[in-house]
């Protein structure tokens, strides 16, 4: 006796479960109920079509309900919707969408694909015609008619997941200016905060205003505007607003039956895809599923589960007894120029989940080209891995970049679904060839770093661990000099890798060191030195500065709005105006690469003369601002070609109008000061002016010799071996800012007293505080050896932060200054 088998959903899983029915059964009667008039159509594409990048509408319709009605022998009926179930009569009643006529359907059993729908929050003006969702055929329709007739050029996006950024990318393409609201700190919530700052970057360079952890409070329309208030009481206004704060399972029908649901209204099936009634089944986005990583329930709208569990449905109606074996949310998007992708369990999930860094999982952060560096159009994938202490299982992964990051991601997936050890990862095999990967694939990379860090030979800091200023920390830039002159961080120490083990002995044994470089290779080599030469706390920042500078772009850079592409925009510049010299290509080369091609082409042509740069790392182009300002050249243009970005550079500082005369500081704008005197009040006029000069970008050394010395010292005393006239030197002399007294009307302390007084009653900064000030704004302080042993002060004696040198080191900081002065 035939079967007859009802689905309910005509899309992702009510039509794969119907196609893969009638493969294994040809005498089933399968009948197929969508309340819309689409089925089986391609709801992923639809941001795409709205912003012109897929041109056909018809492109998007995958099947129509007449041709796979044909194709599969199956009773498809469109606009009709299942407002009801029995079960105990085993019937659903049907309205028919177009004459609300109802009527009866049996069932042997029943399928439940009813999906999700858009959120529409009860927020005040919300029911404005301005304000729409994108979810369906439909609403695409009514998306880009509205665009059309209204000639939008002002939109906000509500909502940073898939849909809200694609649509975000999507409207920018139509022309809109574009603002994104999110209300939590961050878009793409698959990902850890720190590779979400990748996006936030990129959005940013693409022009994208965003409010970032701030939600929606009211809408109010206004003529040919919609008025949004946010939470923090900023406003922002569009012609434009698309809802995109996520969606809930459309399950009424299964509660309304009494079947059972979860707390966020999830239907709640077995490994069969069985609901809590036998006869019934449900799949897609309305089930709740189990979670592959850690075997918990959740619920996880992927298109891609959804097909599969629709295959399995069929399958187990059909007596296979077929497992679905969970969901590990494998997912990937495109946002501008890059790809964002993600599978398994994110940081922030194992946290939540209880588990503990270093104890419960390890995670390793790795930087690597998409193909050969010195393959053209090499691109940077930025690569986030977490694992359990022995390697033994992935809990996840997450990977950002420009080119190839699918191709890894599905890498890693099936290394997780194939329950896979992170160690596995560096055995694997991949076909190689220069456009396509490295002879080290990024995959295989992943796993090096995750052996070594099993194995110990490395340990990292967490990403933002260097925002807190540690006393006990020395971080240590093993770049090389041309790079530091593109960008620093401040307070940390100089040593190129090549250079290290000769110098050694500045590095100080007792405190923790964190070495990085540019993205993170060089400085894995560089902790290697330390640790075989009896470093015992030596650590690795994960990506070097190129991560760094991306993770706290909104800190450390202002991001002109308009973006990249406007980047030192001139009317006078255009590409037709500027006559190169040479065309130099750094597309691709590992760092210091870029830096350092630039700067021997720059050695090699004459002053006046301009090279053209390009370059596939966005960063370039904002560190090449910094460089040749630095460097005493000029950068005249910077845009974006495709995925390459494009840089003139004219030797010395151009005497034309193609010049960009903000931009040009002619490379000597630092400044000096030598501390002589220990006076309180010439100390405090010393480190106004450093914190003045710094706040204004400046480079700024503080030179302390003989009496100065006194400044630096600690207030408490040190037991260090002295001779006893340095003894008694040290004794004589004030120790520290609490001890230094007035040069004039001290009155044996009261002067000094009353001075400390009025600044504490005129909110002036103390002297304390502007010396950490000025530490913390990258002054850099150095003590006078050959005035330390005059003296006899001790290193030890020293605060901490202090850099020892001779008159040399600041001979060579004061030949690259305008101002120099002593006090």
């Amino acid at each position: 006796m035939s079967k007859k088998i009802l689905i309910v959903g005509g899309v992702a899983g009510g039509a794969s479960t119907a196609a893969r029915l009638r493969r294994l059964d040809e005498s089933a009667e399968i009948i197929l109920f969508e309340r819309g008039e689409y089925i089986s159509y391609a709801n992923c594409g639809l941001p795409y079509y709205v912003g012109d990048v897929i041109k056909s509408r018809d492109s998007l319709l995958l099947q129509t309900p007449e041709k796979l009605s044909k194709k599969i022998n199956t009773d498809i009926r469109i606009k009709q919707e299942v407002i009801s179930i029995d079960r105990e009569k085993k019937t659903v009643s049907v309205k028919k969408v177009d004459t609300d006529e109802t009527y009866e359907e049996s069932y042997d059993k029943l399928v439940l694909a009813t999906g999700s729908s858009p959120i529409r929050p009860p927020i005040p003006g919300i029911d404005s015609d301005r304000i729409k969702t994108l979810w369906t055929i439909p609403d695409t329709d009514n998306i880009k008619q509205f665009i059309d007739e209204k000639q939008v050029k002002k939109a906000v996006v509500v909502g940073g997941g898939f849909i809200g950024l694609e649509m975000v990318e999507n409207l920018h393409a139509n022309g809109c200016e574009v603002t994104l609201v999110e209300m939590l700190p961050q878009v793409m919530p698959t990902l850890d905060f720190e590779m979400a700052q990748l996006l936030h970057e990129n959005l940013r360079q693409n022009g994208v205003n965003l409010h970032l952890g701030d939600g929606v409070s009211s809408f109010k329309e206004e003529e040919s505007f919609i008025n949004i208030t946010l939470s923090s009481g900023k406003e922002v206004s569009a012609e434009l607003v698309i809802l995109a704060i996520g969606v809930r399972p459309n399950s009424k029908l299964a509660a309304d039956c009494g079947l059972t649901l979860n707390a966020r209204g999830g239907i709640v099936v077995d490994e069969y895809l069985k609901t809590s009634d036998p006869d019934i089944y449900a799949v897609g986005d309305v089930i709740e599923v189990e979670d592959f990583i850690d075997k918990s329930r959740t619920m996880i709208p992927l298109a891609g589960p959804a097909n599969k569990q629709g295959r399995i449905c069929a399958d187990n109606i059909c007596g296979l007894n077929q497992k679905y074996e969970g969901t590990q949310g494998t997912s990937v998007a495109k946002v501008f120029d890059l790809t964002a992708a993600s599978t398994g369990a994110s940081e922030k999930l194992l946290i939540k989940r209880g588990l503990t860094y270093g104890k419960d999982y390890e995670r390793a952060i790795v930087l690597q080209h998409s193909h050969a560096g010195y393959y053209p159009g090499a691109t940077m994938l930025t690569m986030k891995i977490l694992f359990s202490p022995d390697g033994s299982k992935i809990f996840g992964a997450q990977i950002v970049g420009r080119e190839g990051v699918d191709k890894r991601i599905d890498t890693v997936a099936t290394a997780i679904r194939l329950n896979a050890s992170v160690i596995d990862l560096k055995e694997l095999e991949f076909a190689y060839a220069p456009p396509y990967s490295s002879a080290k694939d990024p995959v295989n990379m992943l796993g090096f770093v995750a052996e070594n860090i099993i194995t110990k030979k490395v340990a990292f800091v967490k990403w933002d661990e260097l925002k807190e200023k540690d006393e006990n920390r020395i971080l240590l830039d093993i770049r090389e000099d041309m790079e530091r002159l593109a960008y620093e961080i401040p307070g940390a120490k100089a040593i190129p890798l090549n250079q290290l083990r000769n110098r050694l002995d500045e590095v100080d044994k007792s405190k923790e060191i964190v070495v990085f470089c540019s993205m993170g290779a060089r400085s894995y080599n560089g902790a290697r030195v330390l640790m075989q030469n009896g470093y015992e706390n030596v650590k690795v920042y994960p990506g070097g500065t190129m991560f760094f500078r991306s993770v706290f772009h909104d800190e450390t850079d202002q991001i002109k709005e308009g973006g990249v592409e406007d980047m030192k925009e001139n009317e006078q510049v255009r590409s037709g105006d500027i006559v190169t010299a040479v065309q130099v290509n750094c597309s691709g080369l590992q760092c210091p690469g870029p830096i350092m091609k630039v700067f021997e082409t720059i050695k090699g042509i004459e002053d006046g003369q301009i090279i053209e740069v390009s370059a596939t790392d966005p960063g370039f182009a904002r560190d090449i601002d910094a460089w040749c300002r630095r460097t005493g050249n000029t950068l005249l243009k910077s845009e974006k070609r495709g995925n390459e970005y494009f840089v003139y550079i004219q030797k010395g500082i151009a005497k034309n109008d193609l010049a960009v005369p903000a931009n040009v500081s002619g490379g000597n704008d630092n400044k000096t000061i030598i501390v002589f005197s220990g006076d309180l009040d010439k100390v405090i006029a010393s480190f106004i002016i450093a914190n003045g000069a710094a706040a204004m970008g400046r480079h700024v050394t503080m030179f302390f010799t003989f009496w100065g010395l006194n400044v630096l010292r600690k207030p408490k005393k040190q037991h260090v071996k002295k001779s006893f006239v340095e003894s008694m030197f040290g004794g004589m002399m004030p120790r520290g800012l609490g001890k230094l007294k007035l040069s004039k009307m001290n009155m044996a302390g009261m002067g000094t007293a009353m001075m400390k007084k009025v600044m504490r009653d005129k909110n002036i900064d103390s002297l304390e505080t502007l010396v950490k000030k000025a530490m913390d704004n990258g002054v850099k302080i150095i003590a006078c050896t050959m005035s330390m042993d005059v003296m006899g002060i001790r290193e030890e004696e020293l605060i901490n932060g202090v850099e020892l040198g001779g008159v040399a080191a600041y001979l060579g900081d004061a030949e690259e200054s305008n101002v120099n002065l002593f006090i």
